[in-house]
């Protein structure tokens, strides 16, 4: 037993213990301070590199030259379960589970003790029994062959690649950025310097636009500074990973699919995103899909009954054929030769017969949504005569249903298939549920419970995995030891099917996700768009990274350093030190609630709050075994984990009040506040001190279905710029937040600031794109006559703005009409539901107004591109068709006027009507989406935009506000025929 005297370790806690060889001697590390560190945490020291004393500098070596047969006492230094465990006795971290969780009177043995406890200690010894194998395992081999194999050969050369840009294509780009940046100074110094007398508020009106859209410009410019490629080796993984069947080391992965509205995303297709999942090229005891079905809807439950059965065949006929993509819809409508690269001859036969019994499934998929298509008034009655539970979608129990798992149901074959699992979480009125932020996170805790897979992967019911080996390339990533410590997510582009040839409405997006998107990864890493994307599970537990960035010392500190320095006092120097690594720790308690790698630099005080039960139940909720589970780093479940008590432990972490009084949407998992709530987790992330990875491979890793007529794209994007107001008017706005930890690159927050600003744009955008028609009747004009210096730098700007284009289209590789229909629809999303955007998100702050949006449907039962002539009313057609008809009747009205005053109009006729045909080609594909397959416009929006182009033509032409003073005087004064 160890003397009450003795001093505890820094490092572990533990006290120093005694040196075998000195009679009772205390053990000392460090003579020159005798700074309290015992014998196991000096040893480790050393062996991490470090092998001088933190406070004065003296090498441990002489310590234990001195000591060097000393025996400290056993156990080693602690890891951060065995902190929680040597808390126990003292009150700090007890687990008294009865008042923990609803389950807890199941979770004690028939001794009392808590079950948790139990399961740590089987985990840490089951890892500590694998160590030692591996020990004596390469004690065995000769020394010959273990230099052998520490030779570098493929399997420990990197599993990923950065691939720079050119120079050739980067340098020219970034020099006529800075040229551009000259440019638009000269010329916004011509502008404010040469005013319009004659029409000083269309001048001044045009100044402020001009001057947004520069710095709109610089907030997309700049974040693509430093554009980068990168190239996955996933041979390199099997090689490092798999090495045999019994040995594979690749990490779990578990698949979130969420669902709402079974009859607006059709259940087929959610089925068919689950098969690819189910099939996907990764090992099977490693795979967990689980189905979010926020609607509580049967329909939903029935499909996943039929899914789990139909893939009893579908699975081992991927695998075995290496069938791509593995969604049965998808793999056979595909238009080519199927009999490519296949070699087996009962290739044909088994194809015909999947088809065939593929067929057969979507039979009974359709069956069952004929039959859901009217609720009977009693609410539907489960196979065994019981209610559905789910009955009242705002009202109902939490609902979890396995049917597919390791131990459970076999393929065709005989082989094992991965998990499914179906969740339903609770739902009870006067609780805010937070919609898919909220479901996230519900499936974030089953899955914790259930499976615990270190990472995960986040898929919507319409994005199927088009690449069977994309969750391979994320872990290339992931499981890299030089490139995945820091990473939080790995990002993959969306790409859709479905899209009409020219993409009329820039449906794929192409610009964002092949331009600004690699420009992400070259500074701290790609946003997080929503869906497709491989997530560190700890990351969203809000612990930070293993290699938190340094926090920069104050110049107050520096100079009290250097003061002394020069009076001689090294002590003196050292307590400052050790002060400015104290708070730099505490500042990491700020930015990261955990930081499981750097516990052990924390002093006791700071240790034992972190590793209190209050502050755990306070983060993570009331869940102990849920708790237990952040606290594997790596995942995986301890062996006395019971399957029954489990699942009711499931139940409880999806009730609708167990994130009350947490963290959770506010600090860890999916963040709340927004309705896009992927670009706020993202950004939670990076401001912790995370990086993120973007992945593109050969083959496009998820596809899925856009809505791609023009009135359901613009809902879209008006609930994408909805979300982005919200996080500009809130706390988490990148103008102010996240500057205490200086962990967020600069260029990474000019992107941020532009995903939250751009929705304003569309403020001086409809005033600029009114100004054309505005100068066509009044005959004003918004710039003075050019002299030959202002002419210089109108052409300078032009030539700027296509080099800087071409250059960008050069190293991204993107096509000229994809950049053409982005430039359109930005031009239409900012006068339509950008601009209802900013009035809803200022009515819902102000107001408290809020706007709940309906699930974008995500088929269609037409023809090919059928969708894209279905039109449907919406109020947010009105402005830019009541633009569209100004700018026509101010070009008709301009000709005519040129055509009754003479020759010399026409020269200023050219500069006005350019600038009217510009807003009238931007806005060509809604004129052409208005029209529709039959030019049938609904009368309202032709009744209201020509009502509202006349009265404000009238007007203008009535009152010209604009004008100036002298003029108007004049005007007025001049009444008779003779004036």
């Amino acid at each position: 037993m160890m003397e009450s005297g003795a001093p505890l370790c820094n490092a572990c806690g533990e006290p120093v213990g005694f040196a075998a060889s000195s009679d009772g001697e205390l053990f000392v590390a460090c003579h020159g301070c005798n700074y309290p560190l015992c014998r196991t945490c000096v040893d480790e020291e050393i062996r991490e590199g470090r092998s001088s004393c933190f406070r004065c500098g003296e090498r441990y070596m002489q310590a234990l030259d001195k000591a060097s047969k000393a025996d400290v006492n056993s156990g080693g230094r602690q890891t951060f379960e065995g902190h929680l465990n040597a808390h126990e006795d003292n009150g700090l971290h007890a687990r008294n589970l009865s008042t923990l969780s609803a389950v807890g009177s199941e979770l004690n043995d028939e001794t009392g003790n808590p079950i948790w406890k139990n399961r740590v200690d089987s985990w840490k010894d089951k890892k500590n029994v694998k160590k030692a194998t591996k020990k004596a395992e390469m004690a065995q081999i000769p020394v010959e062959q273990q230099m052998e194999e520490k030779e570098p050969s493929e399997a420990w050369q990197p599993l990923s690649t950065i691939i720079p840009i050119s120079p050739n294509k980067l340098t020219p780009y970034r020099t006529v950025i800075i040229m551009r940046l000259i440019i638009l100074g000269l010329f916004f110094h011509y502008r404010i310097t040469n005013p319009v007398d004659s029409a000083y508020g269309l001048w001044l009106t045009s100044i402020i636009c001009e001057i947004w859209f520069a710095i709109s410009w610089v907030l997309d410019q700049f974040p693509k500074w430093s554009p980068i490629n990168r190239e996955t080796y996933i041979d390199r993984l099997s090689a490092r990973y798999e090495k045999d069947a019994e040995g594979n080391e690749l990490a779990a992965v578990d698949f979130f699919v969420s669902t709402v509205d079974p009859l607006k995303e059709p259940p087929l297709v959610t089925a068919n995103t689950v098969l690819s999942i189910l099939a996907v090229d990764y090992p099977v005891n490693k795979v967990s899909c689980y189905v979010s079905d926020d609607g509580s809807a049967m329909l939903t439950f029935e499909t996943l009954a039929e899914t789990a059965e139909f893939a009893r065949k579908w699975v081992p006929f991927c695998k075995k054929y290496s069938i791509e993509p593995r969604a049965p819809e998808f793999y056979f409508s595909q238009k080519i030769d199927y009999l490519k690269d296949k070699v087996q001859p009962s290739f044909v036969k088994e194809r015909r017969a999947m088809k065939r019994d593929y067929e057969e499934y979507k039979v009974r998929i359709n069956a069952l949504v004929s039959k859901a298509q009217k609720t009977p008034e009693e609410g539907w009655v489960m196979q065994d005569g019981t209610p559905w539970p789910g009955n009242n979608p705002r009202d109902h129990p939490c609902m979890i249903q396995v049917f597919l798992g390791h131990s459970g149901a076999h393929d065709m074959e005989g082989n094992e298939l991965p998990r499914l699992v179906y969740v339903s979480r609770e739902k009870r009125p006067g609780y805010q549920h937070h919609k898919k932020a909220g479901a996230m996170n519900a499936l974030v805790r089953v899955s914790a419970i259930l499976t615990n897979a270190p990472y995960f992967l986040n898929l919507d019911c319409d994005h199927y995995i088009n690449n069977s080996k994309a969750v391979r390339e994320a872990m290339c990533f992931m499981m890299d030891p030089e490139v995945g410590r820091d990473v939080c997510y790995v990002q993959f582009p969306q790409r859709f099917d479905g899209i009409d040839r020219s993409d009329r409405y820039a449906n794929r997006n192409i610009v964002f996700f092949d331009v600004n998107m690699k420009g992400l990864d070259g500074i701290q890493g790609p946003v997080y768009v929503g869906t497709g994307c491989v997530f560190n599970r700890q990351a969203l537990y809000g612990y930070g990274p293993p290699s938190l960035p340094a926090v920069p010392k104050s110049s107050f500190c520096s100079w009290c350093c250097s003061c002394c320095c020069c009076c001689g006092g090294s002590k003196k120097v050292q307590k400052d030190q050790n002060d400015i690594y104290r708070e730099s720790r505490r500042e990491d308690l700020d930015a990261a609630i955990f930081n499981l790698r750097e516990i052990d630099n924390y002093d006791e005080y700071e240790r034992s709050m972190l590793i209190s039960q209050a502050s755990f139940e306070k983060t993570f909720g009331l869940s102990s075994v849920f708790i237990e589970s952040t606290l594997m780093e790596n995942g995986g479940m301890p062996e006395s984990a019971n399957p029954a008590t489990l699942i009711n432990e499931a139940i409880h972490v999806i009730s609708c009040g167990y994130e009350e009084k947490t963290e959770w949407g506010k600090e860890i998992g999916w963040i709340y506040g927004s309705v896009t709530e992927d670009i706020l987790t993202g950004f939670k992330m990076h401001c912790r001190g995370w990086r993120s990875i973007y992945c593109m491979p050969t083959r496009p890793a998820f596809k899925g279905s856009a809505p791609i007529n023009l009135s359901d794209r613009l809902h879209q994007v008006l609930r994408w710029a909805l979300g982005s107001v919200e996080i500009f008017l809130s706390r988490h706005c990148p103008l102010w937040y996240g500057f205490g930890g200086g962990r967020l690159k600069w260029l990474q927050r000019l992107a941020y600031i532009n995903t939250i600003v751009y929705p304003f744009t569309s403020l001086p955008l409809v005033a600029y794109c009114t100004l054309p028609a505005i100068c066509l009747l009044t005959g004003k004009f918004i710039i003075p006559t050019l002299s030959n210096l202002a002419s210089v730098w109108f052409l300078g700007l032009f030539i700027s703005i296509i080099l800087t284009s071409v250059l960008e289209l050069r190293w991204s590789g993107v096509g000229i009409e994809d950049w053409w229909r982005n430039e359109q629809f930005w031009v239409i999303g900012g006068v339509s539901a950008h601009l209802f955007a900013v009035f809803q998100g200022i009515l819902k702050m102000v107001a408290g107004l809020d706007t709940n949006f309906t699930v974008t449907a995500k088929a269609s039962d037409d023809a090919e591109f059928g969708e894209l002539y279905v039109f449907k009313w919406t109020t947010v057609l009105i402005p830019p068709t009541t633009i569209l008809v100004v700018n026509l009747v101010g070009v008709v009205a301009g000709f005519s006027d040129a055509l009754n005053s003479g020759y010399e109009t026409w020269g200023p006729l050219f500069g006005k009507v350019f600038f009217a045909l510009w807003v009238i080609l931007h806005l060509y594909p809604f004129l052409k989406g208005l029209m529709g397959r039959q030019n049938r416009t609904p009368t309202v929006v032709v009744l209201w935009s020509v009502l509202l182009a006349s009265v404000f033509s009238l007007l203008w032409v009535k009152i010209d506000p604009f004008l100036s003073n002298s003029d108007s005087s004049g005007t007025e004064g001049c009444m008779s025929i003779d004036c």
